[in-house]
């Protein structure tokens, strides 16, 4: 694991994945319109705990902007980057990226993830 490390994930969210969520969430299906914040919050957090870092990353912090609703059907493609190592407190910062089939940059953020051990995972 270094600085400029990546990983990516691409996915489309269908109607029927909205009404999977809205009947968790307990919102009216009819009221969406565009793929929910939250799910998109949901594919860095799946990439940091399986890709980058990966298995024992602990979810510090989350900080996503959004430039452009995402709208349902479209592909989209989220990756996290890493920017910074800090070892000595167990800490990886890491940019993330929300970007459409023909690049167009939808939404970016940061991560703060705590890592097992840092230092191995540089090492290996």
């Amino acid at each position: 694991m270094k600085v400029g490390d990546s990983a990516s994930l691409t996915r489309r969210y269908t109607l029927e994945d909205i009404a999977a969520f809205t009947s968790l969430a307990g919102v009216a299906p009819a009221t969406i319109r565009d793929v929910p914040e939250p799910l998109i919050g949901a594919l860095f957090s799946y990439l940091l705990g399986v890709e980058l870092p990966g298995s024992g990353t602990n979810y510090l912090k989350q900080e996503l902007a959004f430039a452009v609703p995402v709208p349902l059907d479209a592909e989209v493609t989220a990756t996290v980057t890493i920017t910074r190592l800090r070892p000595d407190k167990h800490l990886c910062d890491l940019a993330t990226t929300l970007a459409d089939a023909a690049g167009q940059v939808l939404a970016t953020g940061r991560a703060l993830v705590l890592v097992k051990d840092v230092d191995a995972a540089i090492e290996a």
